[in-house]
C-alpha cells in the first residue's frame, strides 16, 4: 500500500500533462561542490531537443535531496568534486523517489566515488552496483558507443567506467566514474574542449536521456 500511494503521488507531482518535462541538479550536503557545471543540464536538454525530438524543459531546476520537491523531476542529476552525505531522513527520501519511478544520474567531476557509491548504499542497502557492459542498450542508440563511455577529461588516466543500481530490473541509479560528461556538456568557453569531444559528451548524455525516458 505504501509503495501504491508513493507511486500515485509521483504521478501527480510529475504533472503528466504539463508541456515540457524539467530536469533538476541535486543539491547534497558534506562539502561537495553540487552546484559544478552549471550550463551542463541546460546545454544537454537543448541538444536533446534539437537532435533526439525531446521537449525539455531548458530551465534547469535546483532540488534539495531531502526535499518532496523531488517527485516533480523524473530524471535528476547529481555532480561535484568529493565529499557527499545523506542522512537518513535524505537516504528514505531518494529511495521513495527512485522506487516511484525517478531516476538519478551521478556524474564524478572528480573525487566522489567513494563517498557517493557508500551513501548509495544507505539508499539502497541491500543492491550492489553493477558494471555495465559496452553491449548495455544505454551505449547502442541513438548514438553507437561501442567502447562505452567516452573519455571526456583524464583525471586519473583510468578507463571510464559506468555503474548502475537496478532494483526489481529497473535501473534507477547511473554513476559514471573517469568520464567527466559534465564538463563535455558545459559551455565550450569554460573547458576549452574540442567540439569533437563536446560532440561525444552530448551524444551520450542523449543517449542517457532516451534510456531513461524511454524504459
Amino acid at each position: 500500500m505504501k509503495k501504491l500511494f508513493v507511486l500515485l503521488l509521483m504521478l501527480m507531482s510529475f504533472n503528466v500533462f504539463a508541456q515540457k518535462t524539467q530536469l533538476a541538479v541535486l543539491k547534497y550536503r558534506g562539502g561537495g561542490d553540487w552546484y559544478s557545471n552549471p550550463t551542463s543540464l541546460p546545454n544537454l536538454a537543448k541538444f536533446c531537443n534539437q537532435f533526439i525530438n525531446t521537449d525539455l524543459n531548458v530551465d534547469v531546476a535546483t532540488v534539495d535531496v531531502g526535499s518532496p520537491d523531488i517527485f516533480n523531476y523524473p530524471f535528476v542529476h547529481m555532480t561535484g568534486h568529493g565529499n557527499v552525505v545523506f542522512d537518513d531522513r535524505e537516504a528514505e527520501n531518494v529511495r521513495n523517489y527512485l522506487i516511484a519511478g525517478g531516476f538519478l544520474h551521478i556524474d564524478d567531476n572528480y573525487g566522489m566515488k567513494d563517498y557517493v557509491m557508500s551513501q548509495m548504499q544507505k539508499v539502497f542497502p541491500e543492491l550492489q552496483w553493477v558494471e555495465l557492459p559496452y553491449s548495455h542498450p544505454i551505449f547502442q542508440k541513438p548514438y553507437p558507443f561501442p567502447e562505452g563511455l567516452p573519455k571526456i577529461h583524464e583525471h586519473d588516466n583510468k578507463a571510464p567506467q559506468a555503474f548502475a543500481l537496478i532494483y526489481e530490473g529497473r535501473m534507477v541509479c547511473l554513476f559514471t566514474y573517469e568520464c567527466d560528461l559534465g564538463d563535455g556538456w558545459e559551455d565550450q568557453r569554460v573547458h576549452c574542449d574540442s567540439e569533437e569531444t563536446r560532440l561525444k559528451a552530448l551524444k551520450m548524455g542523449a543517449n542517457i536521456i532516451e534510456f531513461v525516458f524511454s524504459n
